[in-house]
């Protein structure tokens, strides 16, 4: 029997990883008629808990890590283009996210894929709040509007504790896919997913 459970892409902005798996991963789920739940976080919480080095910035792996990205990217079929600034800050992205999510769950994931295009096809540096604002007026988002909910308590504390959910699943690393509670890591792992999609697990 297939699994009916939603699927959740835990994702961090500044993870090109996460942005070459974003299209594949919403393929995927349309045509398993699954509910596809994006889940933005940041990356730098984990690297705090754990004491990490992200993989792409240790300096004996940063050569062929960018090689292998955009050799990646090519056998996809997509356009790839680390940010002038790299890695950068996403907060801004993230806090805007989950502010719109809680007026328009579809709109927020449409503004998701968006941020995660203007980083990686981009190019744009998402840690500068210009930026962020621009992409959000392609959804009728108002940048005063956005600008104060982003310096807002509120918004700051619901995106603090999107952030602690995210952990809580115990991932360490984007992107990070859950089917119900079963966990995925990386961008790598999209058969995997399928099959789980369509038997139910194994």
């Amino acid at each position: 029997m297939a699994n009916l459970d939603p699927v959740t892409f835990y994702v961090d902005f500044s993870s090109p990883y996460a942005y070459l798996m974003a299209r594949d991963l919403t393929h995927l789920c349309q045509r398993h008629d699954r509910e596809l739940r994006w889940h933005p976080f940041l990356l730098g919480a984990v690297f705090k808990r754990d004491g990490n080095t992200p993989t792409v910035l240790r300096p004996e792996r940063q050569g062929y890590t960018q090689r292998e990205l955009a050799r990646s990217a090519r056998r996809k079929g997509l356009r790839f283009n680390t940010p002038p600034q790299f890695p950068f800050n996403s907060i801004d992205a993230v806090r805007a996210y989950w502010w719109l999510a809680e007026r328009s769950p579809r709109r927020a994931q449409h503004l998701a894929a968006a941020l995660l295009d203007a980083a990686w096809l981009d190019g744009l540096d998402l840690s500068a709040r210009d930026v962020v604002v621009a992409v959000a007026a392609r959804f009728d988002i108002e940048g005063a509007e956005l600008r104060a909910a982003l310096d807002h308590p509120e918004t700051k504390a619901l995106a603090h504790r999107k952030v602690d959910q995210a952990l809580a699943t115990g991932l360490f690393g984007a992107p990070w896919v859950t089917v119900g509670d079963e966990p995925f890591w990386g961008c790598d792992r999209l058969d995997d997913i399928g099959h789980w999609l369509e038997c139910g697990g194994w």
